[in-house]
């Protein structure tokens, strides 16, 4: 046995809770993503999707999707920079800049990939780069390729951010990075205040918008146009996996410093191109949810009367602010317990324990389509007020 296997060979965290039957992670969906899926020989109601917008199972997306691969087959078989560069995703990237009020953006195979090459190159040896403890882990894989040096201030608090830069080289340079929407909290950052800061200590300022466009701002354009502040923040990236129904990223800033990344971020560079089925589809959905304002309303109706109801019945729930809605529990165990019971009872959420939070607070999280019916968010907080109160969470 060689020396890797000699040292994982006793990492068995997972298998304690798969022994315990509330192993959550991995289950196979055998359905188009939806209010309601297949799970394992029967149907559950969707409280774990990050799909806002509800367009996933959308025809006109799913029309889109197949046009572009009969057209140009299924994939690019290459980079951005060489052979992999579609009219697609031109005219996607053209659009997306247009969207959210920037001279020109960047389209990447992930969400993920936008964070980790962005951050790597954007700063540098000599400059700065201040993280919210809660940001993404994306963004903190990113900072670590980066030669900048790395600080970070304690979420959302802005006295502990100025704290931070007030120390730091007035011309050097300095990237606040911050989730516009914390994606397991549901909170929203304070940007006016970061904003605020940025002026009184010379700083730039890169928002990522994953779980805000296409349910922030107007027509979905994210916290940054939600706070009217678009122009004051230098990078904005997005995701395509979320609202907009496919998979796939973005970052969006001025023509100097997207000419830049164009030719040195090394995840844009050596990755293969997105899919043309998955540029066009995310194309669509971009189309969808700026003609169609009613969909973000019915978002936002669905998700405030699920935030009444969980606040009603005595739910903690944290500072959301979003369709994030965070149920916390506090025990890793009794997450894991939640979550299982809450499948067996036809409820699908997402478990959420370290690293993704802090060890006491663990949660499960609820999170909303513009899809989903009041009477499927009444049965989602019925089945999970029996279990938090059987299990000693709640009252």
């Amino acid at each position: 046995m060689g020396q890797l296997q000699e040292r994982y060979k006793a990492y068995r965290e997972p298998q304690k809770f798969m022994a315990a039957g509330v192993y959550p992670y991995f289950r196979a969906i055998t359905s188009k993503q939806g209010t309601e899926v297949e799970m394992e020989g029967h149907k559950v109601l969707m409280f774990g999707s990050n799909a806002y917008t509800g367009l996933t199972g959308d025809e006109r997306v799913i029309a889109a999707a197949h046009k572009a691969l009969d057209k140009y087959g299924s994939g690019c078989a290459g980079s951005r920079f060489l052979n992999g560069t579609l009219d697609l995703h031109v005219q996607l990237e053209k659009e997306l800049a247009e969207f959210v009020h920037k001279d020109e953006a960047l389209c990447f195979s992930t969400g993920f990939s936008v964070n980790q090459g962005v951050l790597a190159v954007v700063v540098g040896k000599g400059d700065y780069i201040i993280c919210d403890d809660r940001d993404h882990a994306s963004i903190v894989d990113g900072r670590r390729l980066s030669f900048a040096r790395q600080l970070h201030y304690k979420h959302n608090d802005m006295e502990d951010l100025e704290r931070v830069l007030k120390d730091l080289p007035h011309d050097a340079v300095k990237l606040i990075v911050v989730d516009g929407v914390f994606s397991m909290e549901g909170d929203l950052a304070k940007l006016p205040e970061i904003v605020e800061l940025k002026h009184k200590y010379n700083c730039s300022i890169m928002v990522d918008e994953a779980h805000g466009i296409g349910v922030f701002g107007k027509q979905g354009r994210g916290v940054c146009d939600h706070f009217g502040l678009s122009d004051e923040v230098d990078l904005i990236m997005g995701t395509f996996s979320k609202s907009l129904a496919s998979v796939g990223g973005f970052i969006a800033s001025d023509s100097d410093t997207i000419n830049y990344l164009r030719h040195t971020c090394r995840t844009y560079i050596f990755s293969a191109s997105d899919t043309p089925a998955a540029t066009a589809a995310a194309m669509e959905a971009l189309h969808i949810i700026q003609q169609e304002p009613e969909r973000i309303e019915r978002l936002w109706e669905v998700t405030n009367y699920a935030l009444r109801r969980f606040r009603e019945e005595g739910f903690e729930i944290g500072d959301t602010a979003s369709p994030i809605i965070p149920l916390y529990v506090h025990d890793v165990d009794k997450t894991f317990l939640v979550t299982k019971l809450a499948f067996d009872n036809g409820i699908f959420i997402n478990s959420v324990i370290p690293p993704a939070c802090a060890p006491s607070d663990t949660l499960v999280r609820f999170a909303l389509m513009a899809t989903h019916t009041n009477d499927q968010v009444e049965r989602g907080v019925q089945v999970l007020k029996k279990i938090f109160m059987d299990l000693g969470i709640i009252k």
